[in-house]
């Protein structure tokens, strides 16, 4: 009651004091009044229990901006998008290790070299790194989005490390690809995504083996001392011509294809190694590489730059709170 009957006295000027001399002399002001006598009696009103909160000292709120809108809410569905592909990579993998019972115990051992490990890596990746931005965005969280913006600043560290490293030390990288390739080869009858993806080089680059057609000897069933129908043969990915009267797939084409001399196997097979042809393939399109990983990069900068921008200003705004 007394605070709001201070309010009123400030509100209704009429019941103030008079503070002029008399009625003689209006204009004249009192000796010592003025501004100080004003400051005086706001000091003794806020002293008396008015405070910044009150209608009088009402503080003006900063206001977000459209540009603040634009960003915040680009950022949030950007990372929505990429959370949803994020969990269906994730799904896919776990799907892909699930079904070919992965994770049982004869075949723990040789998880590091199952494709769908890669999936479940990406995907992984993928959903903490855009749920924490899209939540953030959304939520006005600084802590998510100080997270989503050192996870990007990581990723984009780590593309660039690699980049480099590949570029100069490629006769490294060459034998980590021909050490893949020549296990995706062991394997190539027991795991069909790893003969998805060997069937693709091979069909693709139209080449056969890692360095020529003769590596698949290192597979048991097309060994040249393999008691099957497949010893000394190739798969029907390296022929030249697979397809029996151009409509019928003949998977038996690369039979026998180690024993044939090179003149005669070259009408027949591809004889050059896919290691060559991925060479060759990189060299040709060197070009879109670069211009692909670059627009990669520059996503990932403009998305830190947002982020950076949305977490100053929730934070300017908080400020003023």
């Amino acid at each position: 009651m007394k605070k709001y009957l201070m309010i009123r006295r400030i509100l209704l000027p009429w019941q103030r004091r008079d503070s002029t001399q008399n009625e003689s002399s209006p204009l004249i002001p009192k000796a010592g009044s003025g501004k100080g006598d004003v400051e005086e009696e706001i000091t003794e009103e806020t002293n008396n229990g008015l405070d910044n909160n009150s209608p009088a000292f009402t503080r003006i709120q900063p206001r977000y901006s459209l540009m603040d809108y634009f960003l915040k809410y680009l950022l949030f569905l950007c990372n929505l998008v990429f959370t949803v592909l994020g969990l269906v990579i994730l799904g896919l993998g776990m799907w892909g290790l699930i079904s070919k019972e992965s994770f049982a115990q004869e075949k723990i051992s040789s998880i590091g070299t199952d494709p769908m490990l890669v999936l479940v890596t990406l995907g992984f990746v993928l959903t903490i790194l855009c749920l924490s931005g899209c939540v953030g965005s959304l939520r006005e969280n600084c802590w998510l989005l100080r997270l989503f913006s050192a996870l990007v600043l990581v990723l984009i560290s780590v593309q660039v490390l690699v980049a480099i490293l590949a570029y100069t030390l490629q006769d490294e990288v060459g034998n980590y690809l021909r050490s893949g390739m020549l296990a995706a080869m062991v394997r190539y009858q027991d795991d069909l995504d790893l003969r998805f993806i060997t069937d693709e080089i091979q069909s693709n680059l139209q080449c056969c083996g890692a360095d020529n057609y003769r590596d698949w000897e290192i597979n048991i069933y097309y060994n040249c001392s393999a008691p099957g129908v497949l010893a000394c043969g190739v798969p029907a990915t390296c022929c030249v011509d697979p397809l029996e009267n151009g409509t019928v797939w003949n998977s038996q084409c690369g039979v026998g294809a180690q024993q044939l001399d090179e003149f005669t196997a070259q009408s027949v097979i591809f004889l050059g190694g896919c290691l060559g042809g991925i060479s060759r393939w990189v060299e040709q399109h060197q070009g879109l590489i670069g211009i692909v990983s670059i627009v990669i990069l520059g996503v990932q900068i403009l998305a830190l730059f947002i982020s950076t921008r949305l977490l100053e200003s929730i934070q300017w705004h908080k400020a003023y709170k």
